[in-house]
């Protein structure tokens, strides 16, 4: 596993991995432990193999009762940690909820919205950006209809793609087919 580090911007530690260089950066927002995010086989991926930034930013110890833009603060903060002014953004379940918000309230920050099992929450994309969604073929977590209507809101600039035989755990079960999925999406940017 990729070296984890802690930032602690005023007193909140933070855990976040950093991993790879490249022209393209991808910051994953997860609601879970690091080492249990499901993530690092499609990050370690996209840094080795696709050549990508990946930066991926787990939940403060005291995370419980934090809202999404409370999290997406915590993002802001170890971005401008690093020294990166501008991201594509995703989560997978809760963490693509915090990284639609993120997105929402630092759009100047966000070069494109992913969203690994896109929840049922009340939050609309922010205008402009491209989003790309990625739902499993037997999501009932994340059902593939969360997705569907979040792409009828902005039909010319979202798309969806289905992980075939997958469920919600997909990142974890299917990492490599969702890997490519992101990498060659994000290739085109």
């Amino acid at each position: 596993m990729t070296q984890k580090s802690t930032f602690e911007p005023e007193g909140r530690a933070v855990p976040f991995v950093d991993e790879g260089e490249g022209p393209v950066t991808l910051v994953l927002v997860t609601n879970r432990d690091l080492e249990a995010d499901g993530l690092g086989v499609i990050s370690h991926y996209l840094a080795e193999e696709a050549g990508f930034r990946v930066v991926r930013i787990g939940a403060r110890t005291a995370a419980d009762g934090l809202t999404a833009s409370e999290r997406a603060s915590d993002a802001v903060a170890v971005l401008d940690h690093l020294d990166i002014a501008d991201t594509w953004i995703g989560g997978h379940g809760h963490g693509s909820t915090i990284a639609r918000v993120f997105a929402a309230e630092h759009t100047d920050r966000v070069n494109g919205l992913l969203m690994l099992g896109v929840e049922d929450a009340q939050f609309a994309l922010a205008p402009g950006i491209p989003v790309l969604m990625i739902q499993a073929e037997h999501d009932d977590v994340t059902p593939a209809a969360n997705a569907e209507a979040l792409r009828a809101t902005a039909p010319e600039r979202a798309s969806v793609t289905t992980i075939a035989g997958a469920d919600h755990f997909f990142p974890a079960t299917h990492p490599i087919e969702t890997a490519v999925v992101i990498e060659e999406y994000l290739d085109w940017d």
